[in-house]
């Protein structure tokens, strides 16, 4: 079941492995620990090709941010009992810290990037008024 867009960051927990579909398509798997003070787990999987290279590139203990789809499966273990299993079908992989490659983006467009000037904001505050909510 597929729930929404998520974007996490997070230590890589288990190195990524890669496998091969039966048409030669790369898809890698990898454990990202996204807890600060307990280990919450979730496995990543990329199955673009565009996201080979970042992936190859990563190894445990890295840092990095993932944005994708979040997915959640029910799996029952041998004593009957439902378990949930989370996982991101990453679009975005981007390693974080320094020294970090590029961000490895899965797109088919050519997406323009927008930048605005410091002289198209206002320091004045949205007034009360004004606030539709």
């Amino acid at each position: 079941m597929s729930l929404a867009k998520a974007v996490v960051t997070g230590t890589v927990f288990r190195a990524p492995e890669k496998r091969f579909t039966q048409n030669n398509v790369p898809v890698s798997s990898f454990v990202l620990n996204i807890g600060d003070r307990e280990e919450m787990l979730i496995r990543i999987i990329a199955k673009r090709a565009s996201l080979d290279e970042i992936v190859s590139g990563i190894s445990k203990d890295d840092r990095i941010l993932v944005e994708g789809r979040l997915q959640i499966t029910t799996v029952k273990n041998d004593n009957g009992a439902e378990r949930r299993i989370y996982e991101i079908d990453a679009n975005t992989i981007e390693m974080m810290g320094a020294g970090a490659p590029a961000a490895s983006q899965a797109s088919s467009s050519n997406e323009d990037i927008v930048k605005f000037s410091q002289e198209e904001f206002s320091d004045e505050l949205i007034g009360e008024d004004e606030i539709p909510f």
